[in-house]
Formats: structure tokens, C-alpha cells, sequence
């Protein structure tokens, strides 16, 4: 992901939160959104990927007890040319993963429980392979940075709806309980659904295309089946969105349909 596309989001954003301070606040609640947005857009670009990790409890993945994913991981990245990933764990029985880290040098990947469990490592593999792919197109800032930015904007509406009554009214509502998540939704989606593609071709080129042209057969049936519970905002930095998305959120889906990128690993393939 380009730096481009980095400033613009953090650009969109604090123009987002200027016109909701705006909205409610006038030219003091302006100010407060500026202040707001700056610090967001510092602790983003810093912190972001540590915040991902603390929302899921994650713990660094035990060496010992995975050393095959340890060099898997190692194989990998040396194939890609980019620096081996820290790995992490989540305690989380439905298989799925995340790539996060500011930079290669910084890069995570995060498996779950179920992934380790669940899968083989052929399909574990072709897994890490798009995460780590994630890793060496760098992705990973922009999709850490807007899953952080798209929560703010939720507690930002909050504080405004809830401590500010002169100007509650029905759009005060719409703009914080419709606009401003889907503002959020769309610009995870316009990150997400390209990205997703290219790290599918990347991981494919440095692993086996078919072992993950079969895991993302079953990390999508297990996320029918039993969609994890988490923060939907982070939906984007998934292999595979984790949580529901029947009615209204299934017109925002982040990723591309998983049916789509299937048959084109198996093009791949042959």
C-alpha cells in the first residue's frame, strides 16, 4: 500500500472528524476534532498494530510447540525477500490469521487456535504465505490504521451524542449511527478488496496455490458456521472476514468473494 493511499486516509479521516465536531460543537467542537484527529493519526501510525494484538489477546506463538510453523514462517519470508515475521497466537477456536506491523521490518502475522488446529500444514502454509504477503506489499499499515480510525470515529460520535443534548436530534442519529460507520465500512472495502487479490497472487508465487485455494475453503465455511466474536472493525485484516455478514452487512462485505479468489488460485495452479 502506498503512502499515498496512507495520507489520504488519514487525510479523509480527520476531514470526517473536523465536519462532525463542526456539526455539533461549531468552531470549538471544529477544534476538538482537529486536536482529535491529530492524536488519532499519531497513535495510528505508531500503535495501531499493538492495539489490533490487545483487542485480541494475542500472545507471541510458542516456538517450541510450533516449530514447524517457526519455519515455515522463516522459509517464507526468505522466499518473499522480506524479514521473518514475529508470530502470534490467538486463542480463538474458528481458523482464520491477520498480518499487522507498520513496516517489513516490524511485520506480524497472527494465527488462531483453530487455524493451527484445524488445518493442514499445507494449508496452514499457503496461509502465512498470504499474510506474509500482506507483509512485503504493505498492506499492513493502512489496514491497521483504518481499523483503529474507523473505531474513533464511533467514540468520537458517541461523546458528542451523548454530552451534547441541545443538539440531539434525528440527524444528529443518521450521521452517527449510519454515516459515519459506513464512511468507515466503505474505506476498509476499498482497502481491503484489491489488496486481498494481490496477496492471494503473491502467496500463491512463494507457496502452493491449491493449499490456499483449500484454506480459504475452510476458514469460510467455519466462519459461516461459527462467525467469530471481535471488533468489526478490524473485519479487513482477516484472511477471511470472521463475523457475520448477513443483511446489511453483507452489502459492505471487505473481502472479495472467496469463490472468485478460489478459482483464481486454480488457475494458478494449472
Amino acid at each position: 500500500m502506498s503512502w499515498g493511499k496512507t495520507l489520504l486516509l488519514m487525510s479523509f479521516l480527520t476531514a470526517l472528524f473536523l465536519g462532525i465536531g463542526y456539526y455539533f460543537g461549531g468552531t470549538g467542537g471544529m477544534l476538538f476534532g482537529l486536536a482529535f484527529a491529530g492524536i488519532m493519526n499519531f497513535l495510528t501510525y505508531w500503535y495501531s498494530d499493538r492495539f489490533v494484538l490487545w483487542i485480541y489477546k494475542a500472545k507471541p506463538l510458542d516456538a517450541k510447540k510450533h516449530k514447524n510453523i517457526e519455519k515455515m514462517a522463516e522459509r517464507l519470508a526468505d522466499a518473499a525477500g522480506v524479514p521473518k515475521p514475529r508470530l502470534y497466537y490467538l486463542d480463538i477456536d474458528t481458523p482464520n490469521a491477520f498480518a499487522t506491523g507498520r513496516s517489513p521490518a516490524k511485520g506480524v502475522v497472527a494465527v488462531t487456535k483453530g487455524l493451527v488446529e484445524k488445518l493442514d500444514d499445507k494449508e496452514v502454509e499457503g496461509v502465512i504465505a498470504h499474510e506474509i504477503a500482506h507483509i512485503k506489499n504493505r498492506d499492513t499499515l493502512t489496514q491497521a490504521m483504518a481499523a483503529t480510525m474507523a473505531g474513533a470515529i464511533t467514540y468520537m460520535g458517541h461523546l458528542f451524542l451523548f454530552g451534547d443534548r441541545e443538539n440531539r436530534n434525528a440527524l444528529s442519529y443518521l450521521l452517527l449511527f449510519i454515516a459515519a460507520p459506513i464512511a468507515a465500512m466503505l474505506i476498509r472495502m476499498a482497502i481491503s478488496r484489491s489488496r486481498e487479490y494481490a496477496a492471494d497472487k503473491t502467496g500463491a508465487m512463494i507457496s502452493d496455490p491449491l493449499g490456499l485455494a483449500s484454506a480459504l475453503q475452510k476458514i469460510a465455511g467455519a466462519a459461516k458456521e461459527k462467525p467469530m466474536r471481535g471488533n468489526e472493525a478490524t473485519s479487513h485484516m482477516f484472511i477471511i472476514n470472521p463475523f457475520s455478514a448477513g443483511g446489511v452487512a453483507g452489502l459492505f462485505s471487505t473481502h472479495p468473494p472467496v469463490e472468485e479468489r478460489i478459482r483464481r488460485l486454480k488457475g494458478m495452479a494449472r
